[in-house]
Protein backbone atom coordinates (compact mmCIF):
# COMPACT_ATOMS: atom_id res chain seq x y z
CA UNK A 1 0.00 0.00 0.00
CA UNK A 2 1.25 3.49 -0.84
CA UNK A 3 1.71 5.43 2.42
CA UNK A 4 -0.25 8.50 3.34
CA UNK A 5 1.73 11.69 3.68
CA UNK A 6 3.07 12.37 7.15
CA UNK A 7 3.38 15.98 8.33
CA UNK A 8 6.66 17.44 7.13
CA UNK A 9 8.22 20.08 9.32
CA UNK A 10 9.94 22.03 6.53
CA UNK A 11 6.80 22.74 4.54
CA UNK A 12 3.08 23.04 4.80
CA UNK A 13 1.13 21.71 1.88
CA UNK A 14 -1.70 23.42 0.12
CA UNK A 15 -5.02 21.85 0.92
CA UNK A 16 -6.79 19.86 -1.76
CA UNK A 17 -9.61 22.37 -1.86
CA UNK A 18 -7.22 25.13 -2.79
CA UNK A 19 -5.63 23.00 -5.48
CA UNK A 20 -8.97 22.18 -7.00
CA UNK A 21 -9.59 25.86 -7.58
CA UNK A 22 -6.21 26.36 -9.18
CA UNK A 23 -6.58 23.42 -11.54
CA UNK A 24 -3.80 21.98 -13.63
CA UNK A 25 -1.63 23.89 -16.04
CA UNK A 26 -3.51 22.42 -18.94
CA UNK A 27 -6.94 23.96 -18.43
CA UNK A 28 -8.80 24.89 -21.61
CA UNK A 29 -7.99 28.14 -23.35
CA UNK A 30 -10.54 30.72 -24.43
CA UNK A 31 -9.24 30.87 -28.00
CA UNK A 32 -7.77 27.77 -29.60
CA UNK A 33 -4.42 28.15 -31.43
CA UNK A 34 -3.95 26.68 -34.88
CA UNK A 35 -2.13 23.44 -34.00
CA UNK A 36 -2.19 20.98 -31.08
CA UNK A 37 1.34 22.01 -30.14
CA UNK A 38 0.50 25.70 -30.13
CA UNK A 39 -2.60 24.97 -28.07
CA UNK A 40 -0.63 22.98 -25.48
CA UNK A 41 2.06 25.66 -25.29
CA UNK A 42 -0.53 28.37 -24.79
CA UNK A 43 -2.26 26.41 -22.06
CA UNK A 44 1.04 25.98 -20.24
CA UNK A 45 1.17 29.70 -19.62
CA UNK A 46 -1.49 29.36 -16.93
CA UNK A 47 -0.05 29.37 -13.41
CA UNK A 48 0.68 26.11 -11.65
CA UNK A 49 -0.24 25.70 -7.95
CA UNK A 50 2.58 26.36 -5.52
CA UNK A 51 3.99 23.33 -3.72
CA UNK A 52 6.36 24.79 -1.17
CA UNK A 53 5.31 27.07 1.67
CA UNK A 54 4.31 30.35 -0.01
CA UNK A 55 6.66 32.16 2.37
CA UNK A 56 9.61 30.18 0.96
CA UNK A 57 11.32 31.95 -1.89
CA UNK A 58 13.09 29.72 -4.39
CA UNK A 59 16.58 30.84 -5.32
CA UNK A 60 20.03 29.60 -6.18
CA UNK A 61 20.95 27.11 -8.89
CA UNK A 62 19.14 23.92 -9.89
CA UNK A 63 21.46 21.47 -11.62
CA UNK A 64 19.73 18.71 -13.62
CA UNK A 65 21.32 15.60 -15.12
CA UNK A 66 19.28 13.72 -17.72
CA UNK A 67 19.53 11.60 -20.83
CA UNK A 68 19.70 12.90 -24.37
CA UNK A 69 16.20 12.05 -25.54
CA UNK A 70 15.89 9.73 -28.53
CA UNK A 71 13.41 12.25 -29.99
CA UNK A 72 15.54 15.42 -30.16
CA UNK A 73 12.56 17.76 -30.37
CA UNK A 74 11.87 16.95 -26.72
CA UNK A 75 15.22 18.31 -25.51
CA UNK A 76 14.88 21.45 -27.61
CA UNK A 77 11.53 22.09 -25.97
CA UNK A 78 12.60 21.00 -22.47
CA UNK A 79 15.63 23.28 -22.23
CA UNK A 80 13.53 26.34 -23.02
CA UNK A 81 10.69 25.16 -20.78
CA UNK A 82 12.90 24.71 -17.71
CA UNK A 83 14.78 27.95 -18.37
CA UNK A 84 11.53 29.89 -18.62
CA UNK A 85 10.35 28.33 -15.36
CA UNK A 86 13.63 29.23 -13.67
CA UNK A 87 13.40 32.84 -14.83
CA UNK A 88 9.86 33.04 -13.50
CA UNK A 89 10.66 31.71 -10.01
CA UNK A 90 14.16 33.13 -9.59
CA UNK A 91 16.23 29.95 -10.04
CA UNK A 92 19.23 29.58 -12.33
CA UNK A 93 18.75 26.23 -14.08
CA UNK A 94 21.59 24.22 -15.59
CA UNK A 95 20.73 21.11 -17.64
CA UNK A 96 23.26 18.51 -18.71
CA UNK A 97 22.06 15.99 -21.31
CA UNK A 98 24.34 12.96 -21.67
CA UNK A 99 24.21 9.66 -23.54
CA UNK A 100 21.75 7.32 -21.86
CA UNK A 101 24.38 4.59 -21.39
CA UNK A 102 26.46 6.92 -19.22
CA UNK A 103 23.70 8.10 -16.89
CA UNK A 104 23.82 5.31 -14.24
CA UNK A 105 27.60 5.49 -13.83
CA UNK A 106 27.49 9.29 -13.60
CA UNK A 107 24.84 9.05 -10.89
CA UNK A 108 26.87 6.45 -9.00
CA UNK A 109 30.06 8.51 -9.15
CA UNK A 110 28.31 11.68 -7.93
CA UNK A 111 26.65 9.84 -5.07
CA UNK A 112 29.98 8.37 -4.05
CA UNK A 113 31.61 11.80 -4.21
CA UNK A 114 28.74 13.44 -2.33
CA UNK A 115 28.42 16.28 -4.82
CA UNK A 116 27.01 17.04 -8.24
CA UNK A 117 23.55 17.54 -9.65
CA UNK A 118 20.45 18.31 -7.58
CA UNK A 119 18.06 16.34 -9.79
CA UNK A 120 18.98 13.20 -11.73
CA UNK A 121 16.91 11.36 -14.33
CA UNK A 122 17.18 7.93 -15.91
CA UNK A 123 14.90 5.88 -18.15
CA UNK A 124 14.66 2.83 -15.86
CA UNK A 125 14.23 2.28 -12.15
CA UNK A 126 16.95 3.76 -9.93
CA UNK A 127 15.92 1.69 -6.93
CA UNK A 128 19.50 0.53 -6.33
CA UNK A 129 20.30 4.08 -5.19
CA UNK A 130 17.52 4.18 -2.58
CA UNK A 131 19.89 4.50 0.45
CA UNK A 132 21.44 7.66 -1.02
CA UNK A 133 18.42 9.63 -2.26
CA UNK A 134 15.69 11.67 -0.60
CA UNK A 135 12.26 10.24 0.11
CA UNK A 136 9.88 11.74 -2.46
CA UNK A 137 6.60 10.69 -0.88
CA UNK A 138 5.66 14.36 -0.57
CA UNK A 139 6.04 15.04 -4.29
CA UNK A 140 4.26 11.86 -5.32
CA UNK A 141 1.29 12.48 -3.07
CA UNK A 142 1.02 16.11 -4.17
CA UNK A 143 0.98 15.02 -7.82
CA UNK A 144 -1.79 12.53 -7.06
CA UNK A 145 -3.73 15.20 -5.18
CA UNK A 146 -3.63 17.30 -8.32
CA UNK A 147 -4.09 14.70 -11.02
CA UNK A 148 -5.78 11.61 -9.61
CA UNK A 149 -4.45 8.06 -9.36
CA UNK A 150 -1.02 7.25 -10.75
CA UNK A 151 -0.69 4.20 -12.98
CA UNK A 152 0.19 1.20 -10.81
CA UNK A 153 3.09 0.32 -13.10
CA UNK A 154 4.68 3.72 -12.43
CA UNK A 155 4.13 3.54 -8.68
CA UNK A 156 5.69 0.06 -8.65
CA UNK A 157 8.74 1.52 -10.41
CA UNK A 158 9.37 4.29 -7.89
CA UNK A 159 8.07 3.03 -4.53
CA UNK A 160 9.56 0.41 -2.20
CA UNK A 161 6.72 -1.22 -0.23
CA UNK A 162 9.18 -2.84 2.17
CA UNK A 163 10.67 0.48 3.33
CA UNK A 164 7.56 2.56 2.62
CA UNK A 165 9.68 5.01 0.63
CA UNK A 166 9.29 6.68 -2.73
CA UNK A 167 12.93 6.61 -3.79
CA UNK A 168 12.02 8.31 -7.09
CA UNK A 169 9.39 10.32 -8.90
CA UNK A 170 8.06 8.75 -12.10
CA UNK A 171 6.06 11.31 -14.10
CA UNK A 172 6.04 9.40 -17.37
CA UNK A 173 6.74 6.16 -19.23
CA UNK A 174 7.00 4.82 -22.77
CA UNK A 175 5.38 1.69 -24.30
CA UNK A 176 7.59 -0.93 -25.97
CA UNK A 177 5.80 -2.29 -29.07
CA UNK A 178 7.27 -4.34 -31.85
CA UNK A 179 8.39 -2.41 -34.95
CA UNK A 180 8.41 -4.26 -38.28
CA UNK A 181 8.74 -3.68 -42.02
CA UNK A 182 5.46 -4.71 -43.65
CA UNK A 183 7.13 -5.12 -47.05
CA UNK A 184 9.28 -7.91 -45.59
CA UNK A 185 6.63 -9.65 -43.51
CA UNK A 186 3.79 -9.64 -46.04
CA UNK A 187 5.56 -12.01 -48.50
CA UNK A 188 6.13 -14.56 -45.73
CA UNK A 189 2.47 -14.57 -44.73
CA UNK A 190 2.35 -12.00 -41.93
CA UNK A 191 1.15 -8.67 -43.40
CA UNK A 192 0.18 -7.46 -39.91
CA UNK A 193 3.48 -8.59 -38.44
CA UNK A 194 4.03 -11.40 -35.96
CA UNK A 195 1.57 -11.69 -33.10
CA UNK A 196 3.38 -14.48 -31.22
CA UNK A 197 6.98 -15.33 -30.43
CA UNK A 198 6.65 -18.46 -32.59
CA UNK A 199 5.49 -16.34 -35.52
CA UNK A 200 8.47 -14.04 -34.98
CA UNK A 201 10.81 -17.00 -35.30
CA UNK A 202 8.96 -18.52 -38.27
CA UNK A 203 8.65 -15.32 -40.29
CA UNK A 204 12.00 -13.93 -39.19
CA UNK A 205 13.75 -17.11 -40.34
CA UNK A 206 12.10 -16.94 -43.77
CA UNK A 207 13.06 -13.28 -44.19
CA UNK A 208 16.62 -14.05 -43.10
CA UNK A 209 16.85 -16.89 -45.61
CA UNK A 210 15.36 -14.95 -48.52
CA UNK A 211 16.51 -11.37 -47.89
CA UNK A 212 19.43 -11.77 -45.45
CA UNK A 213 17.75 -9.23 -43.16
CA UNK A 214 17.77 -10.32 -39.50
CA UNK A 215 15.50 -9.84 -36.53
CA UNK A 216 17.00 -7.30 -34.11
CA UNK A 217 16.64 -8.31 -30.45
CA UNK A 218 19.71 -7.47 -28.40
CA UNK A 219 21.56 -9.76 -26.03
CA UNK A 220 24.01 -7.14 -24.88
CA UNK A 221 24.74 -4.98 -21.85
CA UNK A 222 22.27 -2.23 -22.71
CA UNK A 223 18.76 -1.33 -21.67
CA UNK A 224 16.81 -2.53 -24.72
CA UNK A 225 18.31 -6.01 -24.36
CA UNK A 226 17.10 -6.02 -20.77
CA UNK A 227 13.57 -5.15 -21.85
CA UNK A 228 13.45 -7.77 -24.60
CA UNK A 229 14.74 -10.50 -22.30
CA UNK A 230 12.23 -9.71 -19.58
CA UNK A 231 9.34 -9.67 -22.08
CA UNK A 232 10.30 -13.13 -23.32
CA UNK A 233 10.55 -14.50 -19.79
CA UNK A 234 7.10 -13.23 -18.82
CA UNK A 235 5.51 -14.55 -22.00
CA UNK A 236 6.72 -18.03 -21.02
CA UNK A 237 5.37 -17.67 -17.49
CA UNK A 238 8.82 -17.07 -16.00
CA UNK A 239 10.16 -14.18 -13.92
CA UNK A 240 13.09 -13.18 -11.74
CA UNK A 241 11.00 -12.98 -8.59
CA UNK A 242 7.50 -13.73 -7.38
CA UNK A 243 5.14 -11.18 -5.86
CA UNK A 244 6.77 -11.74 -2.45
CA UNK A 245 10.32 -10.95 -3.68
CA UNK A 246 11.45 -14.57 -3.67
CA UNK A 247 13.89 -15.43 -6.49
CA UNK A 248 12.20 -17.93 -8.82
CA UNK A 249 14.26 -17.65 -12.01
CA UNK A 250 15.46 -21.26 -12.12
CA UNK A 251 12.36 -22.91 -13.54
CA UNK A 252 11.30 -25.01 -16.54
CA UNK A 253 9.61 -21.90 -17.95
CA UNK A 254 12.84 -19.89 -17.90
CA UNK A 255 14.77 -22.73 -19.50
CA UNK A 256 12.15 -22.94 -22.26
CA UNK A 257 12.47 -19.18 -22.87
CA UNK A 258 16.25 -19.45 -23.13
CA UNK A 259 15.93 -22.39 -25.52
CA UNK A 260 13.57 -20.32 -27.67
CA UNK A 261 15.92 -17.34 -27.78
CA UNK A 262 18.78 -19.63 -28.79
CA UNK A 263 16.68 -21.00 -31.63
CA UNK A 264 15.61 -17.51 -32.71
CA UNK A 265 19.23 -16.40 -32.80
CA UNK A 266 20.31 -19.41 -34.84
CA UNK A 267 17.46 -19.00 -37.32
CA UNK A 268 17.04 -15.26 -37.70
CA UNK A 269 19.76 -13.14 -36.06
CA UNK A 270 23.46 -12.29 -36.36
CA UNK A 271 26.38 -11.87 -33.97
CA UNK A 272 26.05 -8.08 -33.99
CA UNK A 273 23.34 -8.27 -31.34
CA UNK A 274 25.93 -9.32 -28.73
CA UNK A 275 27.67 -5.93 -28.98
CA UNK A 276 24.69 -3.63 -29.34
CA UNK A 277 24.20 -0.34 -27.57
CA UNK A 278 20.88 1.35 -26.89
CA UNK A 279 20.86 3.03 -30.32
CA UNK A 280 21.69 -0.07 -32.37
CA UNK A 281 18.19 -1.33 -33.04
CA UNK A 282 17.07 2.23 -33.87
CA UNK A 283 19.90 2.57 -36.37
CA UNK A 284 19.23 -0.83 -37.89
CA UNK A 285 15.55 -0.12 -38.45
CA UNK A 286 16.28 3.34 -39.87
CA UNK A 287 18.76 1.80 -42.32
CA UNK A 288 16.26 -0.87 -43.40
CA UNK A 289 18.62 -3.58 -42.14
CA UNK A 290 16.34 -5.19 -39.54
CA UNK A 291 12.99 -6.86 -40.08
CA UNK A 292 11.69 -6.52 -36.50
CA UNK A 293 12.78 -4.79 -33.30
CA UNK A 294 11.34 -4.17 -29.85
CA UNK A 295 11.41 -0.44 -29.36
CA UNK A 296 9.35 2.64 -28.76
CA UNK A 297 8.32 4.82 -31.70
CA UNK A 298 11.58 6.82 -31.62
CA UNK A 299 13.22 4.85 -34.43
CA UNK A 300 10.11 5.34 -36.53
CA UNK A 301 10.10 9.10 -35.88
CA UNK A 302 13.72 9.29 -37.03
CA UNK A 303 12.88 7.27 -40.14
CA UNK A 304 10.11 9.72 -40.98
CA UNK A 305 12.77 12.43 -41.21
CA UNK A 306 15.42 10.44 -43.08
CA UNK A 307 13.55 7.90 -45.22
CA UNK A 308 9.81 8.63 -45.55
CA UNK A 309 9.25 5.65 -47.85
CA UNK A 310 10.66 3.25 -45.26
CA UNK A 311 8.71 5.02 -42.50
CA UNK A 312 5.49 4.41 -44.42
CA UNK A 313 6.40 0.70 -44.52
CA UNK A 314 7.05 0.57 -40.75
CA UNK A 315 4.22 -0.75 -38.60
CA UNK A 316 3.78 -1.90 -35.01
CA UNK A 317 2.56 -4.80 -32.89
CA UNK A 318 1.60 -4.99 -29.21
CA UNK A 319 3.48 -7.42 -26.96
CA UNK A 320 4.02 -10.82 -28.57
CA UNK A 321 2.06 -13.72 -27.14
CA UNK A 322 3.96 -16.64 -25.65
CA UNK A 323 2.85 -19.97 -24.21
CA UNK A 324 1.48 -18.25 -21.10
CA UNK A 325 0.77 -14.59 -21.87
CA UNK A 326 1.86 -11.55 -23.86
CA UNK A 327 3.59 -8.83 -21.85
CA UNK A 328 6.22 -6.21 -22.53
CA UNK A 329 8.40 -4.26 -20.17
CA UNK A 330 7.82 -0.55 -20.43
CA UNK A 331 10.42 0.70 -22.90
CA UNK A 332 11.23 3.67 -20.68
CA UNK A 333 10.25 4.32 -17.07
CA UNK A 334 11.37 7.79 -16.07
CA UNK A 335 12.90 7.94 -12.61
CA UNK A 336 13.84 11.33 -11.18
CA UNK A 337 15.84 11.16 -7.95
CA UNK A 338 17.15 13.86 -5.63
CA UNK A 339 20.43 12.71 -4.08
CA UNK A 340 21.16 13.40 -0.43
CA UNK A 341 23.94 15.77 -1.50
CA UNK A 342 21.52 18.02 -3.43
CA UNK A 343 21.98 21.69 -2.58
CA UNK A 344 18.59 22.82 -3.86
CA UNK A 345 15.99 20.08 -3.20
CA UNK A 346 13.17 22.63 -2.81
CA UNK A 347 13.62 23.88 -6.37
CA UNK A 348 13.97 20.31 -7.65
CA UNK A 349 10.64 19.29 -6.14
CA UNK A 350 8.85 22.44 -7.26
CA UNK A 351 10.09 21.96 -10.80
CA UNK A 352 9.04 18.30 -10.93
CA UNK A 353 5.48 19.25 -10.10
CA UNK A 354 5.44 22.10 -12.62
CA UNK A 355 6.84 19.69 -15.24
CA UNK A 356 4.18 17.10 -14.38
CA UNK A 357 1.38 19.67 -14.48
CA UNK A 358 2.40 20.33 -18.09
CA UNK A 359 2.89 16.73 -19.19
CA UNK A 360 0.67 17.09 -22.24
CA UNK A 361 3.41 19.37 -23.54
CA UNK A 362 5.95 16.62 -22.85
CA UNK A 363 3.84 14.14 -24.79
CA UNK A 364 3.41 16.48 -27.73
CA UNK A 365 7.00 17.71 -27.98
CA UNK A 366 8.33 14.15 -27.71
CA UNK A 367 6.16 13.44 -30.77
CA UNK A 368 3.92 11.11 -28.73
CA UNK A 369 6.88 9.15 -27.35
CA UNK A 370 6.34 10.02 -23.65
CA UNK A 371 3.12 8.90 -21.95
CA UNK A 372 2.06 10.38 -18.58
CA UNK A 373 1.96 8.41 -15.34
CA UNK A 374 -1.31 10.15 -14.48
CA UNK A 375 -3.74 9.44 -17.37
CA UNK A 376 -5.65 12.69 -16.80
CA UNK A 377 -2.59 14.65 -17.92
CA UNK A 378 -2.89 13.85 -21.63
CA UNK A 379 -6.59 14.15 -22.54
CA UNK A 380 -5.77 14.60 -26.22
CA UNK A 381 -3.44 11.61 -26.55
CA UNK A 382 -6.08 9.22 -27.86
CA UNK A 383 -7.05 11.68 -30.59
CA UNK A 384 -3.40 12.31 -31.51
CA UNK A 385 -2.74 8.57 -31.80
CA UNK A 386 -5.80 8.17 -34.02
CA UNK A 387 -4.85 11.10 -36.26
CA UNK A 388 -1.10 11.54 -35.84
CA UNK A 389 -0.20 15.25 -35.95
CA UNK A 390 3.32 14.29 -37.04
CA UNK A 391 2.46 12.89 -40.43
CA UNK A 392 2.08 9.14 -40.12
CA UNK A 393 0.88 7.34 -43.25
CA UNK A 394 -1.75 6.12 -42.66
CA UNK A 395 -2.67 8.74 -40.07
CA UNK A 396 -4.02 6.12 -37.63
CA UNK A 397 -0.86 3.99 -37.65
CA UNK A 398 -0.35 4.55 -33.90
CA UNK A 399 -3.97 3.98 -32.93
CA UNK A 400 -3.13 0.47 -31.69
CA UNK A 401 -1.74 2.19 -28.58
CA UNK A 402 -5.26 3.49 -27.89
CA UNK A 403 -4.48 5.81 -25.00
CA UNK A 404 -2.47 5.76 -21.79
CA UNK A 405 -4.51 3.04 -20.12
CA UNK A 406 -4.90 0.88 -23.23
CA UNK A 407 -1.13 0.50 -23.58
CA UNK A 408 -0.88 -0.64 -19.95
CA UNK A 409 -2.93 -3.74 -20.77
CA UNK A 410 0.21 -5.36 -22.17
CA UNK A 411 2.90 -3.35 -20.34
CA UNK A 412 4.27 -4.06 -16.86
CA UNK A 413 6.99 -2.73 -14.56
CA UNK A 414 10.40 -4.34 -14.66
CA UNK A 415 9.97 -6.09 -11.29
CA UNK A 416 6.78 -7.86 -12.36
CA UNK A 417 5.11 -9.60 -10.58
CA UNK A 418 6.86 -8.00 -7.58
CA UNK A 419 8.16 -4.48 -6.90
CA UNK A 420 11.08 -2.85 -8.70
CA UNK A 421 13.19 -3.16 -5.57
CA UNK A 422 16.84 -2.22 -5.07
CA UNK A 423 17.69 -5.85 -5.84
CA UNK A 424 15.80 -5.67 -9.14
CA UNK A 425 17.57 -2.37 -9.86
CA UNK A 426 20.95 -4.04 -9.41
CA UNK A 427 19.97 -7.03 -11.56
CA UNK A 428 18.87 -4.61 -14.27
CA UNK A 429 22.04 -2.52 -13.94
CA UNK A 430 24.35 -5.55 -14.19
CA UNK A 431 22.55 -6.97 -17.25
CA UNK A 432 22.29 -10.48 -15.87
CA UNK A 433 19.23 -11.37 -17.94
CA UNK A 434 20.64 -10.52 -21.41
CA UNK A 435 23.93 -12.12 -20.36
CA UNK A 436 22.02 -15.30 -19.51
CA UNK A 437 20.39 -15.43 -22.93
CA UNK A 438 23.68 -14.59 -24.67
CA UNK A 439 25.62 -17.34 -22.89
CA UNK A 440 23.21 -19.97 -24.19
CA UNK A 441 22.83 -18.46 -27.68
CA UNK A 442 26.61 -18.35 -28.14
CA UNK A 443 27.04 -21.91 -26.94
CA UNK A 444 29.04 -20.90 -23.89
CA UNK A 445 26.60 -22.73 -21.60
CA UNK A 446 23.57 -24.95 -21.98
CA UNK A 447 20.24 -23.28 -21.27
CA UNK A 448 20.06 -25.15 -17.98
CA UNK A 449 23.56 -24.04 -16.97
CA UNK A 450 22.95 -20.42 -17.98
CA UNK A 451 19.74 -20.27 -15.97
CA UNK A 452 21.20 -22.01 -12.93
CA UNK A 453 24.26 -19.75 -12.68
CA UNK A 454 22.20 -16.59 -13.25
CA UNK A 455 19.72 -17.66 -10.58
CA UNK A 456 22.57 -18.16 -8.11
CA UNK A 457 23.99 -14.68 -8.80
CA UNK A 458 20.57 -13.08 -8.43
CA UNK A 459 20.08 -14.94 -5.13
CA UNK A 460 23.33 -13.38 -3.88
CA UNK A 461 22.16 -9.90 -4.93
CA UNK A 462 18.80 -10.35 -3.21
CA UNK A 463 20.53 -11.68 -0.11
CA UNK A 464 22.76 -8.62 0.22
CA UNK A 465 19.82 -6.21 -0.09
CA UNK A 466 17.73 -8.32 2.27
CA UNK A 467 20.46 -8.17 4.91
CA UNK A 468 20.31 -4.37 4.66
CA UNK A 469 16.57 -4.45 5.34
CA UNK A 470 15.66 -2.96 1.95
CA UNK A 471 13.69 -5.81 0.40
CA UNK A 472 11.29 -8.43 1.66
CA UNK A 473 10.96 -12.13 0.95
CA UNK A 474 13.55 -14.71 1.92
Amino acid sequence: MVPSLDPWSRRRFLQVAGLAGAGTALAACASEPESPGEQADAQAQEPSPTFTDPSTQLSGTLKILMWSHFVPSHDEWFDKFVTDWGNEVGVDVQVDHIDVANVPSRIASQIQAGQGHDLMQYIATLSQFEPSVLDMTDVNEEASNRHGTQLAMCTESSFNPHTNKFYAFAPGWVPDPGNYQRGLWEPVGFPDGPTTWDELREGGAEIMASENIPVGLGMSQEIDSNMAGHALLWSYGASIQDENEKVVLNSPETIAAVEFMTGLFNDAMTDEIFAWNAASNNEGLIAGELSYILNSISAYRSTQDTNPQLANDTFFTPALQGPETGLAAQHVMYNYVIPEHAENPDAAKEFLLHFTDNFELVTYHSRLYDFPSWPSLAPNLGDWLTTDPFGSEPADKLSFLGDVETATEWSVSIGHPGPSSPAIGEVLGTYLIPNMFAAAARGQASPEEAVRSTHAEIERIFGRWRQRGLIGGG
